[in-house]
């Protein structure tokens, strides 16, 4: 199995190898871990070793099914909710419509769930019957970052592969050698939690973050006029919740050099909480900066 470009979770590619080996495929895998670290590249390529007519060590396969598959146009092999949208139980009804349906190419057919936690509950029971008995040639793998919304009827009837997220050491190799990051502050690195996507994500707003490095760092050495005019940098509607994270990650850091910055977190889940109550997003960032400002200031009057 082809799993040497994917980095990461040696230990859930050794488990899938050792299943592909032995032929011990299952019915039902419910894969489970964080965003972004590789759960549904990993479910690819062990769909396709299942699917594989001539499974080989090698890491070019020439059958008809791995020419398939990598042409993206296998008969045998379906991804439902790939771009991790809703999914209504239509979707489900039309997949246990055609689970039934013998295999073309391969002696096995399988499907992945992406983000199956978004399933509506209809849809969860809808799918059950398959789980319980579902056809001896049919591999379901159910992909999940949150399985408290899934139904524990669901996952009872799978077998859970946990993945774990990928280490700095890993990811930050990834991040310079692949995502081509000139460079990674500790920061920046601690902010990826782990996860090849967010580091992808993250890439574009490189800059900025540097910028809310800065800000963090200058609490203590501006006055608050110049602390407003520098923090407009995080009057970002659409990316706020990732940005206060970032916050707060400075914030943990500069503890290390001076305890007075570990009071101002509260200020910025303060903050995080007026906005998901729908408060005034301006006016919310607005006592942010002021509130952790105060704080610093403050406590260096006093000192």
């Amino acid at each position: 199995m082809n799993f040497k470009n994917i980095i990461g979770n040696t230990r859930v590619k050794e488990y899938l190898t050792k299943n592909i080996n032995q032929n011990n495929i299952l019915h039902s895998y419910l894969f489970l871990g964080t965003d972004g670290i590789g759960k549904l590249i990993i479910a690819k390529e062990f769909a396709k070793n299942i699917l594989c007519l001539k499974y080989t060590k090698e890491e070019i396969c020439t059958c008809k099914s791995c020419t398939c598959f990598n042409g993206k146009n296998h008969p045998d092999f379906y991804i439902i909710n790939e771009n991790g949208e809703n999914i209504k139980v239509e979707t489900i009804r039309e997949l246990t419509e055609k689970v039934i349906e013998k295999p073309i190419i391969s002696n096995k057919k399988v499907y992945i769930i992406n983000d199956c936690e978004k399933m509506t509950k209809e849809a969860q029971n809808c799918l059950l019957k398959t789980l319980e008995e579902p056809p001896e040639f049919v591999v379901i793998i159910l992909i999940s970052s949150n399985e408290n919304l899934i139904l524990n009827t669901i996952k009872s009837r799978c077998m859970s592969v946990k993945f774990s997220n990928i280490e700095d050491k890993e990811l930050l190799k990834y991040a310079i050698d692949v995502l081509e990051y000139n460079n990674v502050s500790q920061n920046l690195l601690k902010s990826f939690d782990g996860s090849i996507g967010k580091a992808i994500k993250l890439k574009d707003f490189k800059e900025k973050y540097e910028n809310i490095d800065k800000l963090i760092s200058n609490l203590d050495k501006k006055d608050i006029i110049e602390i407003m005019l520098d923090g407009k940098i995080i009057y970002d509607k659409e990316n706020i919740y990732d940005i206060l994270d970032y916050i707060t990650i400075c914030l943990y850091s500069k503890i290390k050099e001076n305890e007075k910055f570990i009071d101002c977190i509260k200020y910025v889940n303060k903050c995080a909480t007026r906005l998901r109550s729908n408060s005034n997003f301006e006016m919310s960032i607005d006592n942010l900066l002021f509130e952790i400002w105060e704080e610093i200031n403050e406590k260096s009057n006093r000192s």
